[in-house]
């Protein structure tokens, strides 16, 4: 397949997987984006210019997950390798349970997407299937692909696939960001490899309960998140973001582990807007009151759900 573009930008936002009790299915895209710009260069190989999160220590060369993914979707349609030069403005923090390599894989494959002449062979559906097989599940991939709260699953044919669902208007995320990281491949190898049925099927009913929960009955947010499948056996890599979980809830706050941690997201309710545009949430206070002025580092953001999901555009250089 030939090339119908040499230079494309990519934006993709943040995404919050799990949610409490959709553990490796649900996800939600944040208002907070990576953008990269990629061109098509004649010399060989691929050079990588980082700003902002990661500058210095991801991969500058062949190694970049966005490279690593735009070879990926270039072989997937026949396409010639070609030499690349990547900006990369990083603002998803890394290792944090935000989304960042699903983000970077996302957008590489979205920026191959709009670099070859026939788009519509890296479809919404090719695209979700390249990334989680990049990626091992599609829980953080969908919602950074087609924005809002997604559903995610894989066919036994390991085709990937992903739903939307309706989002309330007054759900407003808060993610309350660590000063270090935690690596995703050390949060799930405490995993156990088998969980008792009681907890299955407890899960099973407050996963079913959050959809409703999310899109039309967001007081139902604190039992709806409850989880017995992944956190509590997390509490031993990420002790802080447990315990302050735990006194969020306490306070009547739906808390949870963001992805593999180790931020923690509130899924707050609205309850106005602030004269400085930002919403009031009926977690302020609670949020607050648990911080007590001693998690030194932390960082509380409220963020919109971002409603679009990553999208790329060709650059005209005429």
């Amino acid at each position: 397949m030939r090339f119908a573009a040499d230079h494309v930008r990519v934006r993709v936002p943040a995404t919050s997987a799990n949610l409490g009790s959709g553990f490796d299915a649900l996800g939600v895209a944040l208002g907070l984006y990576d953008e990269v710009e990629v061109r098509a260069v004649s010399s060989p190989g691929a050079v990588v210019e980082v700003t902002g999160e990661g500058a210095g220590a991801v991969a500058a060369g062949e190694d970049h997950l966005v490279v690593r993914a735009i070879r990926e979707a270039l072989d997937r349609v026949g396409a010639s390798q070609v030499g690349l030069h990547l900006t990369c403005t990083n603002r998803v923090p890394h290792g944090r349970g935000l989304g960042s390599s699903a983000g970077a894989v996302v957008a590489g494959l979205l920026a191959a997407r709009a670099l070859v002449a026939d788009p519509g062979a890296l479809d919404d559906t090719v695209v979700l299937s390249l990334a989680t097989a990049m990626e091992g599940h599609p829980d953080n991939a969908a919602p950074a692909l087609l924005g809002g709260v997604t559903v995610a699953w894989t066919d036994p044919d390991a085709t990937a696939r992903a739903v939307r669902l309706p989002v309330h208007p007054d759900l407003v995320p808060v993610a309350i960001v660590p000063p270090y990281e935690l690596r995703t491949a050390h949060a799930r190898a405490v995993l156990p490899a088998q969980v008792p049925h009681a907890d299955a099927a407890s899960q099973a009913a407050r996963a079913a309960l959050l959809v409703e929960a999310i899109g039309r009955r967001p007081e139902l947010l604190l039992v709806a998140t409850e989880d017995r499948l992944h956190q509590e056996y997390r509490r031993s890599v990420m002790p802080e973001s447990l315990a302050l979980v735990g006194a969020l809830r306490a306070r009547g706050v739906a808390a949870v582990v963001s992805g593999a941690g180790p931020t923690v997201l509130v899924l707050a309710r609205r309850t106005d807007t602030g004269p400085n545009g930002l919403p009031s949430t009926d977690a302020d206070s609670a949020v607050a009151a648990a911080f007590g002025g001693v998690m030194a580092g932390w960082r509380v953001l409220p963020l919109p759900v971002d409603t679009v999901g990553a999208v790329a555009q060709r650059v005209d250089t005429r």
